[in-house]
């Protein structure tokens, strides 16, 4: 028999050619997750977060049992958000999340720390391995969606989760900014890149409406985010408004009283998502 030249394209061999070895790592063995969403922004501070707890927020109150995996280890924001403060506790199967009040199941490395404000100086590495363990070593119990609050940028955080959590699609959160253009396109192509389809678009901070009349103001000048979602085949999903009110029940931890119309439509697009079909 020939040497193999591992020129598969243009061998006329029939051996087999094994396909790469999944990197899947398995869920917990009290976890059923049916459906994983990711939400991403190519840079920071665009509300990815503030679209993660809208998300949950009304899903959970059309009642499907959600969860959010807080992946954003350095920065987390989702506990305060939903004014959970409790330690993790655990059983024979791992930790088990925290709950909200409306019944949101949380786990943030914000809940494993003495101090809330205690900073998390670790490398990539580590910080990448301990999102997949909050998929592998945490007991979510029946969850129809968990959000995965994931932080920006394309590096150890994103890729760990794409590879390592069957992903049904991804959210991309952005701004009204010029920049946007660019930074969505990253995120995109990473996706892309990973095999992860892409849902939709959210632009954050698109407007605020006039106390006075009502009108739609463009603090930020009016967002490319719609020309750019046309031109990679996407859907804007909302446009959500800057709301005082909104960032204050934030820093309350009351997210969940609030009701914001305008993210209706992402819902929608995230419960019509269909389940990846993953490769044995």
């Amino acid at each position: 028999m020939a040497e193999c030249n591992h020129d598969c394209a243009n061998c006329s061999s029939k051996c087999s050619n094994p396909s790469p070895a999944s990197l899947l790592a398995p869920a917990n063995a009290g976890s059923e997750v049916k459906k994983v969403i990711g939400v991403v922004s190519g840079k920071g501070g665009v509300g990815k977060s503030l679209v993660t707890g809208l998300l949950a927020t009304l899903m959970q109150r059309r009642g499907h049992q959600c969860a959010i995996l807080d992946a954003d280890i350095t920065g987390p924001s989702i506990p305060r958000m939903f004014g959970v403060d409790e330690p993790i506790m655990g059983n024979d199967y791992g930790m088990l999340p925290a709950y909200s009040k409306t019944g949101v199941g949380i786990m943030s490395i914000n809940l494993l720390l003495e101090n809330n404000t205690d900073p998390v100086i670790w490398r990539g590495s580590l910080i990448a391995g301990t999102v997949k363990q909050f998929w592998t070593d945490v007991c979510w119990g029946d969850v129809d969606c968990m959000y995965v609050d994931m932080p920006p940028g394309t590096g150890d955080v994103p890729l760990t989760v794409f590879q390592s959590l069957p992903v049904d699609g991804i959210i991309i959160v952005a701004s009204p900014q010029e920049l946007v253009g660019m930074i969505v396109e990253k995120a995109v192509n990473m996706a892309k890149m990973m095999n992860i389809p892409v849902i939709g678009i959210v632009e954050n901070m698109a407007y605020m409406p006039c106390p006075d009349c009502g009108k739609k103001l463009y603090p930020f000048g009016e967002g490319k985010t719609a020309e750019v979602a046309a031109k990679h085949g996407l859907p804007l999903l909302a446009q959500l408004p800057i709301n005082p009110a909104l960032a204050a029940a934030c820093d309350a931890g009351k997210v969940e009283d609030m009701v914001i119309y305008e993210i209706t439509d992402a819902v929608n697009a995230v419960l019509a998502c269909p389940k990846k079909e993953i490769a044995e």
